[in-house]
């Protein structure tokens, strides 16, 4: 079946899951990447449940017209970006956040916490 990690996603209708193929991929980000840090699905749900997270429905750089979600994780301790394949609610991949996208979440966070 998959991982049962779910999360609603607030913005767009979703139940966020990872089947096993795509959670073992980003839990071993780092042997792809070398310096890159290893995600845990339980991780991408918490940016799911940030109430500063940026939903882009669908994400402009995305071809297959997934969902990007970029929120602040605290297991990972850092901001996180989620692609989520709408046709299913399903993760795809996931990393650690930084450039523009980590630029528009601080921004987004700032007027939140007003």
């Amino acid at each position: 079946m998959g991982v049962a990690r779910r999360a609603t996603v607030s913005d767009v209708p979703v139940e966020l899951w990872w089947d096993e193929e795509d959670a073992a991929h980003i839990r071993s980000r780092s042997t792809r990447y070398p310096g890159s840090t290893d995600i845990e699905p339980e991780w991408t749900l918490q940016t799911a449940d940030d109430p500063a997270r940026v939903v882009r429905a669908p994400d402009p750089k995305s071809r297959a017209a997934y969902t990007r979600l970029i929120g602040y994780s605290s297991g990972a301790g850092s901001v996180l970006t989620v692609i989520i394949d709408p046709q299913d609610s399903s993760g795809v991949t996931a990393w650690k956040t930084r450039g523009t996208d980590l630029r528009h979440y601080l921004e987004r966070k700032g007027t939140t916490d007003d």
